[in-house]
């Protein structure tokens, strides 16, 4: 399992601080000079509308209906996105936060037939997203959540996130009818969150090296030409264990480049000291 590393709570990485000014930014206009439900309508996402105003696939995210919900989307990006941007890096942070946004205004496209939600407001699909990174890099991480009196697994609590969308998105019955929460939005973040990162891991995967061809020597037998025959060169003592040794440097080197260092293991970090002693001693 990989290992958060310690970080001060009040430390942002570049998106983060930006994405965090920009949704307050808009809060603030919209209860202070774009007043009325005129700016919602305009930028926020509606499935009956969307063909007419496709920019509100992405701009809907940036704006909120109320201060808990922008207190509690922005809240989850404070915990969580400082510690998956520093890991995906800033570009890719920022792309993966855009498409799982993308997600759930897509994942609320075809509902437009059925009249269930007709406008869909906020980051929810979005933090989401970033949550679902976050779990799936630290699963183990604790998370305390007020009033829980102990702390929660990350992979538990984004689990949880997905159930409580999910049961009355399918079966919004046992909650006597709508609750007027965009549970599929929500739903399309997380869905293309792990899409994303699936893909991503798909495309960081290193293809399996071809079958290195055996090094053959020509010897020549008494006997005449046609005692020549193939034999396979020998080995120099101690050459398949630097073989075998040098391949394991290169597995972990490219699950570094897959994954960040912090995916090491205790002992594949000894191994690559071990090496790099080697190495500075020749």
């Amino acid at each position: 399992m990989n290992e958060v590393e310690p970080r001060s709570p009040f430390a942002l990485t570049p998106w983060v601080r930006r994405l965090l000014g920009a949704n307050a930014v808009v809060y603030l206009l919209t209860i202070t000079v774009f007043t009325g439900g005129w700016f919602l309508q305009m930028f926020g996402f509606s499935p009956a509308t969307a063909l007419a105003r496709p920019w509100t696939f992405l701009t809907y995210m940036f704006v909120h209906d109320g201060f808990l919900h922008i207190a509690f989307n922005m809240l989850m990006l404070f915990f969580f996105g400082p510690a998956v941007e520093e890991h995906m890096g800033s570009r890719s942070f920022v792309w993966y936060y855009l498409v799982c946004g993308f997600g759930g205004a897509a994942l609320s496209f075809p509902l437009a037939g059925f009249g269930q939600m007709t406008l869909v407001v906020g980051a929810s699909a979005a933090v989401l997203g970033v949550g679902l990174a976050f779990a799936l890099t630290w699963p183990d991480a604790p998370i305390l959540i007020f009033p829980l009196p102990v702390p929660i697994k990350a992979k538990w609590l984004v689990l949880g996130l997905a159930t409580l969308d999910l049961v009355p998105a399918l079966f919004p019955h046992v909650l006597g009818g709508t609750d007027h929460i965009a549970h599929f939005a929500h739903l399309g973040g997380l869905l293309f969150g792990f899409l994303y990162l699936r893909g991503e891991a798909l495309l960081r995967r290193p293809a399996t090296p071809a079958r290195p061809r055996r090094t053959m020597a020509r010897a020549t037998v008494a006997g005449g030409a046609d005692g020549a025959r193939r034999r396979e060169a020998p080995r120099r003592p101690g050459a398949r264990t630097h073989a075998a040794t040098q391949a394991e440097i290169d597995r972990l080197l490219d699950k570094i480049s897959a994954s960040g260092i912090e995916s090491l293991t205790a002992e594949e970090r000894q191994l690559l000291s071990e090496r790099s002693r080697q190495l500075r001693g020749h």
